[in-house]
């Protein structure tokens, strides 16, 4: 049998006119915790209830090089860059190197929203794993009801796929989840 390499996740820093898409810091513990710990990512995201700097600490840290590390994904720092502030994360996971294939999540600070910088983010993200990094196939998946996520999945171009019944979990329960998807051929 022989053995399977496994493929370290792209390092990798995009920007926009707007925004700096970089991997995530020890600095950026303390803005980190702020973001999952905000009560609307609470609701759409099964991130600890007392999400905090230490839980962002490790974000940033142990778990993003253990993710990147085994080729499973990534976490960046969405930074605006007219002033350096630290407006949101995005985070890739479940990714399947056959197939060329990654999940992208995202979570933007409550005072940020409404701005456009989550689909700006998740689209130049996007982008550059398919263009640069040779992915097939990014997904989105939102839960049935987080309007807002799929506002993003649509203006980042995303086309919505179909319902996966029962397929994750948030703090009040089981919820089913919307597959949306961006593929190479979308942007030829």
């Amino acid at each position: 049998m022989s053995e399977v390499a496994i493929r370290r996740f792209p390092t990798l820093t995009v920007a926009t006119p707007r925004l700096d898409v970089r991997p995530l810091d020890a600095d950026d513990a303390k803005p980190v915790g702020e973001v999952f710990g905000d009560k609307l990512v609470q609701r759409w995201l099964p991130f600890p209830s007392e999400f905090g700097q230490i839980e962002g600490r490790a974000w940033c840290t142990e778990l993003a090089t253990e993710r990147r590390d085994s080729g499973q994904g990534d976490h960046y720092g969405i930074v605006r860059r007219e002033d350096g502030a630290f407006i949101g994360c995005l985070w890739t996971k479940r990714t399947d190197w056959a197939s060329r294939v990654t999940e992208v999540s995202y979570a933007i600070s409550s005072d940020m929203r409404g701005f456009g910088f989550a689909p700006e983010a998740v689209d130049a993200l996007s982008l550059a794993l398919v263009l640069e990094h040779g992915f097939q196939r990014i997904e989105l998946r939102v839960a049935p009801g987080n309007l807002p996520s799929r506002r993003v999945a649509e203006k980042a171009g995303f086309i919505y796929e179909g319902l996966l019944r029962n397929a994750g979990f948030v703090h009040s329960g089981r919820v089913d989840l919307e597959v949306w998807s961006l593929v190479a051929a979308d942007l030829k």
